[in-house]
This record gives structure tokens, C-alpha cells and sequence, in this order.
């Protein structure tokens, strides 16, 4: 008996068609890989290897697909690499601002052989993600790399990414004007006896044909909506589901436009036909929470500071046991599997100072209980951008019972 021995190579370059049209300037993205090998060379690391869904896209541009596989951005002193899987063909070295390195599956360990190619003999200390990195996976780099020492640099990054740039938030304020396009739809094709998934769709498919519109060069993918009723409004990221619309219903609209890998949010409270007095009363008390955190939001302010503030007026009212999580969080690189920037979070335990060019939601919620009077999750959520000497509202779909009992 012949063993065939495989001869396919482990590791491929693949220019396959022309580089496509950037999210963002070459001078933008110089200016961000300029502010990490800064950040590199203060740690005193030889190179960096990023991981991440975010840390990639905000990087190199690329947002990749997992399924399974590893993907990752080697960054030296002078260029930037990605390196993916072969199932992705030319689509990573269109996309990818810097240069692609792709590996096969034809031999097991062959994304580990890429990241040894592309990190230079010379490292001896490597930037990673740990925050990221599995222990397997690690425990394989290690392997692959011997006497180099794996250095986290996953916080600092993390801090480089929430100041945004000026191409950043314009980019943000078209992603929250895509999420009032779809919030405009989805108050459109509510009413009783409609499926919540029905008046899902109309947002989704409203919002991203707003951004093919904005943005025919990006690729359209991960735009979602998020529509609860009734006892389904009780967490904030309830799945959508076929439960059909009753009068009298509370309502949860979530609406979250993707742009190029860029999260934004409109969150709001409604009810079908009429809304009873128990659940006024706590839908009122939410929204004076609400305008009071976004009088809060301003250059100078502590995340923890506000979100302390605002716990007293919940106190006040007998609520506060009721409140499920933060007060808001950053916007930037983030979806709903990746990319939380944990040091921008309007909570108790974050001592942030606010400063121009942070973008952050007010999003206060109270939940209350299945059973007892006003039952249901009640939630606006506002997205503001940090100025000088003050802050802008950059959501405009209304929000409280004047607007929102449909």
C-alpha cells in the first residue's frame, strides 16, 4: 500500500480582480496604523498580531466571515498583512488595505504556518489580543513561533478606538439616519394581528437598501432588526419571533444598520392602539431617565458619575430594582458578536471622562415583570456624538407616548 503524498501549497497569494472602493480615506487609515505602531513600540513589541473581528476591520478594512476558521492582521514597523482561508478567494486581498497573505486547508495548522511567514524572524516580542486569542490557540502560536514572547495589547487598542475620527462619525451619522429609515418603516407596518418577524423585515430591508444607496461600493451585510412584543420586550436582545401583534401591546423597535463593519442603533418604546396607565407610568419615568442622561453627556463627565445620577431618579420612584443594564456604551467597529469597547460604558464600576469625538448611546431600560401591572421592558436609546463643548443628538426618530402609541 502507496501513501500519495500532497503536494498543494499550504500558503497562496490570490490578486484575483481589482482592490474595490475603501470605506475610508488611505489618510485615515495611515493615521490609525500610525497610532498602533506608536502604541507598539510603548509596550516595546517588534510586531503585532490582531485577531479580532474589529482590530482587523479597523486596521486593514476587512471584515471577515469566521465560520470556523482564523483570520488575522500581522503589523510590523512598515507594512500590514491579513492573512485568511482559501474559502474566501480573492474577496480578502480586494478589500484588505495593505497586503493579503491566503492559507489552505490542505494540511492542518496552515493559518499558524501563515502567521510564520509573515511575522519577521528578527520579533521578539508579539503583540496579540488576548482577550481574543483561545488557549489553544495561543498554546499553538507558541509552538510556531519559539522565543517569542506573546505581549497583550488588547486594552490599549482598545483605547486608540474610542476617539473616532472625523471620517468615522460621518460614517455614523449616516448609519443612525439608516436606523430612523428603518424606524419610520417599522412604525408604518405596525398594527394588530402583524407578526413581529413581518414588521422586522420591513426595517431590514429598508435600511439596507438606504445604505446600498449611501455606499454602493460596500458590501451589504449584517443589517438587522430586532422587533419584540409583549413578554418579549423583557430583554434587550430578544430574537424576533412569529408572535402576532395584540392591541394594547408594548413594543421594543431595534434597529441596527451595518456600514462597513460600523454599528449603529435606534431603540424605542411604542404600544399598538393605546397604552394603559401602569405601563404610562413606567414608559414616562423611563423617558425622564432618558432626556436627564442625554443633559448628562458632555466633555468632562465620568461614565460612572452619570450613571450614579441617574440611578437616584430610578431610586426616586421605587424602580431602580427594575433597571437590567448600563446607562449606554461606544459606537464604532461593533456589532452584536464583536467588538465591545468595555472601557466607554455608561456604568457604575467605569471611571472614563468623556472627551471630544466619543461617540456614546443614552439607553436607559427598566424591566418589569410578567404579572404584575405595566408588565414588559421599556427602552429609548439616543447616539451622541461628543463635541468641545457639549454633545449632538445624531437620532431624530421621536420617542415617548406623545409620538410612539400606534
Amino acid at each position: 500500500m502507496t501513501t500519495e503524498v500532497d503536494d498543494r501549497p499550504s500558503l497562496i497569494t490570490l490578486p484575483n480582480g481589482e482592490p474595490v472602493k475603501p470605506m475610508f480615506s488611505d489618510a485615515e487609515m495611515e493615521t490609525r496604523l500610525a497610532k498602533l505602531r506608536r502604541l507598539m513600540g510603548e509596550v516595546d513589541v517588534d510586531a503585532a498580531l490582531l485577531t479580532s473581528y474589529q482590530n482587523i476591520d479597523y486596521y486593514a478594512d476587512f471584515l471577515f466571515t469566521h465560520f470556523g476558521r482564523f483570520y488575522g492582521l500581522v503589523v510590523t514597523g512598515d507594512n500590514q498583512t491579513s492573512i485568511s482561508a482559501n474559502i474566501d478567494y480573492g474577496q480578502p486581498w480586494r478589500r484588505t488595505y495593505g497586503e493579503n497573505l491566503v492559507y489552505t486547508d490542505w494540511q492542518r495548522d496552515n493559518y499558524f504556518r501563515a502567521v510564520r511567514k509573515v511575522v519577521p524572524t528578527s520579533v521578539r516580542r508579539l503583540g496579540v489580543e488576548l482577550d481574543h486569542l483561545t488557549v489553544q490557540n495561543r498554546a499553538k502560536l507558541e509552538a510556531f513561533l519559539p522565543g517569542v514572547e506573546l505581549v497583550d495589547i488588547s486594552a490599549g487598542i482598545m483605547r486608540l478606538r474610542m476617539v473616532k475620527s472625523a471620517e468615522e462619525i460621518a460614517l455614523i451619522r449616516n448609519g443612525a439616519a439608516t436606523a430612523d429609515v428603518g424606524g419610520f418603516a417599522i412604525r408604518d407596518a405596525i398594527r394588530a394581528g402583524v407578526p413581529e418577524y413581518e414588521v422586522a423585515l420591513a426595517g431590514t430591508q429598508a435600511m439596507v437598501r438606504n445604505i446600498a444607496k449611501l455606499y454602493p461600493h460596500a458590501e451589504l451585510m449584517d443589517t438587522w432588526v430586532w422587533f419584540q412584543s409583549g413578554i418579549n420586550t423583557d430583554g434587550a436582545h430578544n430574537p424576533v419571533t412569529s408572535r402576532k401583534l395584540e392591541s394594547g401591546d408594548i413594543l421594543s423597535l431595534n434597529c441596527f444598520p451595518m456600514i462597513g463593519g460600523y454599528y449603529t442603533a435606534l431603540e424605542r418604546t411604542l404600544f399598538v392602539d393605546h397604552v394603559d396607565e401602569a405601563s404610562l407610568r413606567y414608559w414616562n419615568i423611563n423617558v425622564e431617565v432618558h432626556e436627564a442622561g442625554l443633559k448628562l453627556i458632555k466633555p468632562g463627565a465620568v461614565c460612572g458619575d452619570i450613571a450614579k445620577s441617574l440611578n437616584e431618579i430610578f431610586r426616586g420612584y421605587g424602580v431602580l430594582q427594575h433597571r437590567t443594564f448600563g446607562y449606554g456604551h461606544s459606537f464604532g467597529v461593533l456589532s452584536h458578536y464583536y467588538g465591545r469597547e468595555a472601557g466607554l460604558e455608561l456604568r457604575e464600576d467605569i471611571e472614563t471622562v468623556l472627551q471630544p469625538g466619543m461617540v456614546v448611546s443614552m439607553e436607559p431600560m427598566i424591566t418589569i415583570p410578567e404579572g404584575q401591572p405595566g408588565a414588559g421592558g421599556y427602552r429609548e436609546h439616543d447616539i451622541l456624538v461628543i463635541t468641545e463643548d457639549g454633545a449632538e443628538d445624531i437620532t431624530k426618530f421621536p420617542y415617548g407616548p406623545a409620538h410612539n402609541v400606534i
